[in-house]
C-alpha cells in the first residue's frame, strides 16, 4: 500500500473528506499531527511542570529512567 500526503485548503476540506470516503478509503487519517494550537498548549503544559519540579511542588523523573521508558 502506498501513502499519499495532500494538503487541501480549509473551505474544501470537508468536501474532500467525504469524497475520499465515498471511495472507500477507510483508513484516512485526517490530521498527521499535532495542530499549532496543540502545540502551543503542549509547550505551555510543559513549562508550567518545569516550574512545579522547580518549586519543588512535583518530582521530576530522571534522565536515565526517561530513556529507558522509551
Amino acid at each position: 500500500m502506498k501513502e499519499v500526503i495532500i494538503k487541501v485548503p480549509e473551505e474544501k476540506y470537508k468536501f474532500f473528506m467525504e469524497l475520499v470516503h465515498s471511495l472507500g478509503f477507510d483508513s484516512v487519517r485526517s490530521e498527521l499531527g499535532d495542530s499549532d494550537e496543540e502545540v502551543v498548549e503542549n509547550l505551555k503544559n510543559g513549562f508550567q511542570e518545569l516550574k512545579e519540579i522547580k518549586a519543588g511542588k512535583v518530582k521530576g523523573t530522571p534522565v536515565e529512567d526517561f530513556l529507558n521508558e522509551l
